[in-house]
């Protein structure tokens, strides 16, 4: 027997039309990269967005047409966010920070017809352009004063496509699995990899950001967007926001601690989210400058991590320093990419110190709508007792059944699982503590050394402003972890004090064979630690070292 229930499909102009009519007034403040502040709302982003729409039109970009953005975080691109998805089109939102020969490759790969870009990547933008032959035309972000002279065929500006539309428009009625947004991996092994999103695996992981043991985001929260929207969907926060009538304060490109400080107070934010190292450079700031700084202005209360686990020395400081709360997650370009939240649970309250920062520092529990597992080497599933290890596996409503254009074959098992690549621990209250990636694991003499481990606890040394581990091969033990240390401005560790510190925190077997120091450590375009350029430049450090 079937429910007598309507069934309407889940499509993200559902979003924006809601926020428009009942969250209309809420602000939506951006950034410019100069640092003029513009202030907007949902209901004027949402009217902008139908112009766009019909704007695409008049361009002939049909429906699943891909249509990319080179672009920070501002209000046009928010206006993209909206206005192409919502008209039936598929917003690729490209990262700019990767390499010319990777954004050649994704934005060929993409079959992107037109480009939105900002003024300030036209340098890049001609650099590309006769490498994508494909591309129809390219748009300025920005009014015809701030067109940037950059040589391009077919270059429009995007006011001007704006006024000349109507804002008359009714959004498509599409079918709900239709594709949406296209995002690509990171590419770490091989040629990246589309992500192709649709509105109903969009708007239920808006749910799930929105739900009190999700991200916990509400009309009451401020918004600080530090995780750039060209990263998975900005964690959902543009389609979460809209669902629950947030306000959104954009940064655009300025992310140095000091602008960011000034948003946060300006702006009454409640809530930020982003990257570890964007906090560590913030966290380092405000110790050195404390004394001049009137913290009690500050209305923060939560800000959201992921991309990579955050250090315990940054869980803690923001609790000492601001009386923040740091909420994990974890999840994937795969993912879309919430997976696990470390919300607390009821037996946690009271806790405090490094009883609660144990809690903080794992990945989080799963969200309602995705299911995990631990899969061991021989087929069988770990148990989830908070010791056993497995390959952590993921399936759900907004899970990955397959990449952009077939890429990489089939990347589900029989039973419907996608494997993360994480090797990971589950407790039995659910949570997640991610051991390494398998292709990072160090195995040493039969056992498994866990280089997240070592370099959380190695940036929990007062002189150490950030660390990495890579395996190194060892003529015994088949590897072992080298520890490789950039230190904090103004001190000198040496190899000594670092390992004494580590050998009264660790079992002897998995202390480094050894210290190295850096004047700064690489990181991919997503802010992750790039462990194949550390592999590579130490390539045979044992051996040489003794």
């Amino acid at each position: 027997m079937l429910g007598l229930m309507q069934q309407r499909p889940l499509l993200i102009s559902t979003l924006v039309d809601y926020a428009a009519q009942w969250h209309g007034e809420r602000e939506i403040v951006s950034r410019d990269p100069e640092g003029a502040i513009h202030r907007t709302n949902y209901a004027e982003v949402a009217a902008r967005a139908k112009r766009l729409a019909n704007a695409l039109d008049a361009l002939g970009i049909a429906q699943g047409d891909r249509v990319a953005t080179l672009a920070w975080n501002g209000f046009r691109h928010l206006e993209l966010y909206y206005g192409v998805t919502s008209s039936g089109r598929v917003l690729h939102t490209v990262n700019p920070r990767l390499f010319p020969d990777q954004l050649a490759y994704i934005m060929h790969h993409a079959e992107d017809g037109y480009v939105f870009f900002d003024p300030v990547f036209a340098p890049l933008v001609e650099a590309l352009a006769p490498r994508l032959p494909q591309v129809r035309g390219w748009v300025s972000l920005s009014d015809r004063a701030g067109l940037p002279d950059v040589k391009v065929d077919n270059l429009l500006v995007y006011e001007e496509l704006l006024a000349a539309a109507s804002a008359d428009y009714s959004w498509p009625p599409l079918d709900e699995n239709a594709a949406s947004t296209l995002c690509y991996t990171s590419g770490t092994t091989g040629n990246p990899k589309g992500v192709l999103y649709s509105h109903r695996s969009t708007v239920l992981h808006a749910f799930a950001a929105c739900a009190v043991d999700g991200l916990g985001l509400s009309g009451r929260d401020s918004f600080l967007v530090v995780v750039p929207l060209f990263h998975a969907n900005a964690w959902s926060v543009p389609f979460s926001g809209a669902m629950c009538g947030m306000k959104l304060v954009l940064p655009g490109p300025r992310l140095d601690p000091e602008s960011l400080f000034a948003l946060l107070v300006d702006e009454g934010c409640t809530k930020s989210g982003g990257v570890p190292t964007v906090w560590l450079n913030f966290l380092t700031w405000i110790e050195a400058n404390r004394a001049s700084l009137d913290l009690g202005r500050l209305r923060l209360k939560t800000v959201l991590c992921g991309g990579s686990a955050p250090p315990r020395a940054i869980i803690e400081k923001f609790h000492e320093l601001l009386g923040v709360f740091l909420l994990h997650a974890w999840g994937m370009t795969e993912t879309s990419p919430i997976v696990t939240v470390g919300a607390p649970l009821a037996k946690h309250d009271g806790m405090s110190g490094a009883a609660l920062v144990d809690v903080q520092a794992k990945q989080g529990r799963q969200v309602c709508g995705v299911e995990l597992k631990l899969a061991r080497p021989d087929g069988g599933e770990a148990p989830h007792d908070g010791v056993s290890v497995g390959e952590l596996k993921v399936r759900g409503n907004w899970i990955v059944s397959g990449y952009f254009k077939g890429e990489g074959g089939q990347v589900l098992d029989e039973d419907g699982w996608f494997s993360t690549g994480d090797v990971a621990t589950i407790d039995p209250d659910g949570y997640v503590q991610l051991t390494d990636r398998l292709k990072d694991v160090i195995k040493s003499g039969g056992e498994w050394i866990s280089s997240i481990e070592i370099e959380n606890l190695a940036m929990s040394h007062p002189e150490v402003f950030e660390a990495a581990v890579v395996a190194v091969a060892h003529p015994v033990w088949q590897e072992r972890p080298l520890l490789i240390v950039q230190p904090r401005v103004g001190f000198a560790p040496t190899r000594e004090s670092i390992l004494a510190f580590l050998t009264e925190r660790l079992p002897k077997w998995q202390v480094p064979e050894d210290v190295a120091f850096v004047d700064s450590l690489p990181h991919t375009a997503t802010g992750k630690l790039l462990k194949t350029e550390l592999r590579q430049r130490f390539h045979g450090h044992l051996a040489v070292a003794g």
